[in-house]
């Protein structure tokens, strides 16, 4: 398992040596090229260009010959604000040859250009060798270089946790990705693990206790005593076969990535830990294995919950609403200032809007506010999708107070975020990321396979909210 850091700007003193890229829009791209007066780019370009009949486009990459000797490298951006990827510049890693280069003119946004690019470089090679070498970036002027690594860092951890498959992360593995972070950040940390969850967190045993692997919860804690209280919490199943409500064949290829929630959550503490904010952050990561055997959990079964609420067991395969209702009951006891949970929860979310755009649920106003506003500031993009009060009567339970998964189907990413609202104090400023956690195909910046999603923004949001620690600024 690689383990921060590992996604690197190249050293400073490349810059002179680097291979120049200009980033420049389209529509001024056309402009350019076709103006043989213009000083914008090296002469040599146009012909070139013209040669070879290049047609300035969006996501498209011109690479030529200096008088130097030196190559050089035109990259064209989209014109369109209103549909540009802010991402685009990641395809620059997977375009260009190996080598060192350097931007030459100004993104709209330098940072995360950067950004885009370092997380372009990232892949998945723990079985699989990727190439000897790849692009590396001089980190542009104006940008803190080492908060951009530290980003792309925590989200290249949860991109191969995600990735792992569940026969090399199980509970043990991932509780184990968690220490090793809590180390590195020196943050304090304890585990319940086995039978030992059973009177404390009754919920997460009874999902868990299915399996070979025990269950066990993480609990991470980091920053001042005193300082304001911000807690994560991350749905971390490292395989739902669905239990005993089996899934098919078509709905388990994927389900290592069931522990997505986890990831994320996981890179947002290291995004605020390597930042040093000034917040006393808490991590609580409940892991299981949804298994199918004679200890595994039951539809029709009751059982308590840590809040006291007792919950029928409508389906198996909601599992990860049970363990992660124990979770949020113990986040609760503390009352945080913010309450963020991520998980990989329905099917329903991705129906409603698809993969690359996770729908959040929030009754407070004003965080509901700072989510939409660092989701675009961050390019983390979210929707948020109402708690509507009138489908509440639907997760009641007929025999217990609640039923997990309750008949009919329908807005079944709501009722999820009802079910979970129930083991929160009314008034407490909490945020549920329905994620997906998998981007289904390659683009820019963002491989195909295992993603972080909200993590970035609920970084950004920390950030403005809580600021950097006075002996650290």
């Amino acid at each position: 398992m690689n383990v921060l850091p590992r996604l690197a700007f190249a050293k400073p003193s490349a810059t002179e040596t680097a291979v120049p890229v200009w980033l420049i829009g389209a529509k001024d791209c056309a402009a350019i090229l076709a103006d043989p007066a213009q000083n914008l780019l090296p002469p040599e370009a146009l012909p070139f260009a013209a040669a070879i009949k290049f047609e300035p486009k969006p996501g498209k990459l011109l690479l030529f010959a200096q008088s130097s000797g030196q190559p050089g490298a035109l990259f064209c951006l989209d014109d369109d604000a209103a549909r540009a990827d802010m991402f685009a510049p990641g395809a620059l890693a997977t375009l260009l040859p190996a080598g060192v280069y350097r931007f030459i003119g100004s993104p709209p946004c330098p940072e995360l250009a950067a950004l885009a690019f370092l997380l372009g470089t990232y892949r998945f090679d723990r079985y699989k060798k990727r190439p000897a070498a790849a692009p590396q970036l001089v980190a542009p002027e104006n940008i803190d270089a080492a908060a951009v690594e530290a980003t792309a860092n925590a989200v290249a951890l949860a991109r191969d946790l995600v990735n792992t498959p569940a026969n090399d992360l199980g509970p043990q593995e991932l509780q184990d990705a968690i220490l090793a972070v809590a180390e590195q950040f020196g943050a304090r940390t304890s585990v319940i693990s086995g039978d030992e969850l059973a009177a404390g967190f009754p919920l997460i045993h009874a999902v868990g206790k299915g399996a070979s692997r025990p269950p066990r919860l993480v609990d991470l804690r980091w920053g001042p005593e005193g300082a304001r209280k911000l807690t994560l919490v991350g749905k971390g199943v490292c395989f739902d076969s669905g239990g005993l409500d089996i899934k098919p064949e078509s709905a388990m290829g994927l389900m290592k990535k069931d522990m997505g929630g986890a990831a994320s959550a996981l890179a947002a503490a290291a995004m605020i830990m390597a930042g040093k904010l000034d917040v006393n952050l808490r991590l609580i990561i409940p892991i299981v294995e949804n298994s199918v055997s004679a200890e595994a959990f039951r539809p029709g079964d009751i059982y308590p919950s840590r809040k006291g609420l007792t919950v029928e067991i409508g389906n198996t395969d909601a599992e990860g609403r049970l363990i992660l209702a124990d979770a949020l009951a113990l986040a609760d006891e503390e009352k945080p200032e913010i309450l963020v949970d991520f998980a990989t929860l329905t099917g329903a979310a991705r129906v409603a809007l698809g993969p690359d755009m996770p729908p959040f649920f929030t009754d407070d106003e004003a965080l509901a506010a700072a989510i939409q506003s660092h989701a675009a500031l961050a390019h983390d993009p979210v929707w948020r999708l109402p708690l509507w009060k009138p489908y509440d009567s639907k997760i009641d339970g007929k025999m217990a107070d609640l039923n997990n998964a309750p008949p009919g189907g329908f807005a079944g990413s709501i009722t999820a975020a009802l079910f979970l609202r129930r083991f929160v104090s009314p008034g407490l400023a909490w945020a549920h990321f329905d994620i997906y956690g998998w981007n289904p195909a390659a683009r820019p910046g963002r491989p195909e396979g295992g993603e972080a999603q909200a993590a970035r923004l609920i970084f950004s949001l920390a950030q403005e909210k809580f600021g950097i620690q006075a002996s650290s600024a």
